[in-house]
């Protein structure tokens, strides 16, 4: 089997083909302090809770496990339709230059004049968390343009009915929608039941992985779909490297955010919860660290685990992470 010929430029011949290389009620606040203060009160935890559920985080606040997809569902329902809105808000419109340098990075396509006639023509892709085809759609762009495929097709997958909607909508505007190279469908990433085994080759999710339940499964999960070889992808809100640029960045995210949001969108509290769930994300090393744990080969990474193994954009307001499937896993 033929591995995908994407951002493979960042894997050594060692990574390539050794695995051991490679794994309630919402309390108000209004100032970046009392935020801090609440988050040293509501820290997440994997423990059981005092009537024995398993709880986690919804931004600052503790809930069950449960409960957290019903309340994240509820979140992206309200801003489903000024979804753009809200990362331009929340990223200073620089969301769009991040998605476009994500999507260069991993090249996606299959030229049909340079590859072999043994290789399957096109590639199989799973957006996760893309709901409105954002990430989906610069994807076919970039095939169809770069590489002149026009057989390369992505699955949009998305727990949220009404993200999903919107983007079938957005799929009318573009040149996909009839084609059978896009495709939406409604699944859990942490239970891709839909998906087979060793069946996709670029996996990719953008802005949506902080708000899994348990991202460890999810990534366990794009492990498994993937064909050997192929690339697990996710652009993520991150940590800001520079101490006063993160002070400055945060002022901005806890005080002004929310309150666009309640302005723009009448929507005060779903804004808060996201500005949060950023803060509550892992650091760079430790999601890295996530990504190593469920079998994936680390880009950037030396034999002895040196390098950042991620690409911080605009200081670390948000990072790009990557791993390989092993040829042969």
């Amino acid at each position: 089997m033929n591995a995908p010929r994407i951002a493979l430029r960042s894997f050594s011949r060692a990574q390539l083909t050794s695995k051991s290389s490679l794994l309630g009620a919402r309390i108000p606040y209004r100032c970046l302090s009392c935020s801090t203060r609440l988050a040293q009160t509501h820290q997440f935890s994997a423990q059981n809770g005092a009537d024995g559920a398993r709880t986690t985080h919804f931004g600052f606040e503790t809930i069950s496990e449960d409960s957290k997809d019903d309340r994240v569902g509820a979140v992206f329902s309200s801003v489903a339709a000024s979804y753009d809105t809200m990362n331009d808000f929340m990223s200073l419109y620089i969301h769009r230059l991040w998605k476009d340098h994500f999507v260069r990075s991993l090249n996606p396509g299959i030229n049909p004049l340079t590859s072999s006639s043994s290789e399957p023509q096109g590639m199989n892709i799973l957006d996760i968390a893309g709901g409105t085809g954002d990430i989906a759609f610069r994807l076919l762009d970039h095939a169809t343009t770069i590489h002149n495929d026009q057989t390369t097709r992505v699955t949009v997958a998305d727990i949220n009915p009404d993200m999903l909607a919107e983007g079938r909508k957005r799929s009318l505007e573009t040149p996909y929608a009839s084609t059978g190279r896009l495709n939406f469908i409604e699944t859990n990433a942490e239970k891709l039941d839909a998906i087979p085994s060793d069946s996709v080759d670029l996996y990719t999710v953008a802005f949506g992985i902080r708000n899994f339940t348990h991202k460890d499964t999810a990534i366990r999960e794009a492990f498994r779909v993937l064909k050997p070889g192929g690339i697990f992808a996710c652009l993520e809100f991150s940590k800001v490297q520079n101490q006063l640029f993160d002070a400055v960045y945060k002022r901005w995210s806890f005080s002004a955010i929310p309150l666009i949001g309640q302005i723009v969108a009448g929507d005060r509290d779903s804004y808060q919860y996201l500005v949060e769930s950023i803060e509550k994300f892992p650091s760079q090393t430790e999601f890295r660290d996530m990504i190593r744990d469920a079998g994936f080969v680390i880009p950037g990474e030396g034999p002895d685990g040196e390098g950042y193994g991620w690409e911080n954009l605009s200081g670390g307001i948000a990072a790009i992470h990557k791993g390989m499937k092993p040829i042969g896993a």
